[in-house]
């Protein structure tokens, strides 16, 4: 079940814990996709936090917001981007889109096959498609304070599985969030620290898995040219055939 967007924006942006997460995962998604000079790029979910660095160069920004969710205005002071629309039914030509991120998005819906069916219609060739989620192994999936309290969480295999069944093949992955879900100083003190240290030891769970996925491309398929040959028979050509005798 989708969260409400009221909840989700004052986590993001009114909260002191909402904004560390923030930060966090939107260097993470630009350390993977450092520019998107002249591509189309959208967010499904609540992607709104982490889509803001590439309004500056990318051909087009496309904010997506299911209906059970709810829509708000983005970006502030600017012309809006922001789109309500159908679960699995998005207002978007196929083929379209360069990189799609689903945030908020996967684990909350209940209808998730379908779901990255219409991300794999919408990306064109060589598009890429980040999925952020809640970590099953981590602290952050275990708190319903935040917003990836919320819905399945994943672990990489279930995901990377879960992508592979519906025509995408995993590129590359980070796990990030290994700071407590808590509102307490300390902690929000101490988050970039953990983070460093949280990807050095792997004994560690981070909160939230990014997948970053590219669409299979099969070899393309149809009844073609057939050409019906005629068997060539060994040494044929060299020698006459005995014409038969006469009975």
């Amino acid at each position: 079940m989708h969260q409400d967007v009221q909840d989700l924006r004052n986590f993001y942006y009114r909260s002191a814990l909402g904004r560390a997460a923030q930060k966090v995962v939107r260097a993470q998604l630009m350390h993977m996709w450092p520019e998107a000079k002249g591509l189309s790029v959208c967010g499904y979910g609540f992607a709104l936090p982490i889509l803001r660095p590439y309004l500056r160069d990318a051909r087009r920004v496309v904010a997506l917001m299911p209906g059970p969710q709810g829509v708000m205005p983005w970006p502030a002071g600017m012309p809006n981007v922001s789109v309500l629309c159908e679960e699995v039914m998005w207002p978007l030509e196929t083929g379209h889109v360069d990189r799609l991120v689903l945030m908020h998005g996967l684990e909350t819906s209940d209808h998730a096959a379908l779901l990255l069916d219409e991300a794999a219609r919408v990306l064109g060739p060589g598009g890429k498609l980040m999925v952020i989620v809640p970590n099953r192994a981590g602290l952050w999936s275990r708190s319903e304070k935040t917003p990836f309290g919320h819905g399945r969480p994943y672990s990489s295999g279930q995901l990377e599985s879960l992508l592979g069944r519906h025509g995408f093949i995993t590129e590359q992955h980070a796990t990030v969030l290994y700071q407590p879900p808590s509102q307490r100083r300390f902690w929000l003190r101490m988050g970039g620290v953990m983070e460093k240290a949280g990807r050095a030891l792997p004994v560690l769970a981070g909160g939230v898995l990014m997948v970053e996925a590219a669409k299979r491309v099969q070899a393309p398929t149809g009844p073609g040219e057939r050409i019906r040959a005629r068997p060539l028979r060994v040494l044929e050509g060299l020698s006459p055939e005995p014409k038969p005798k006469p009975v």
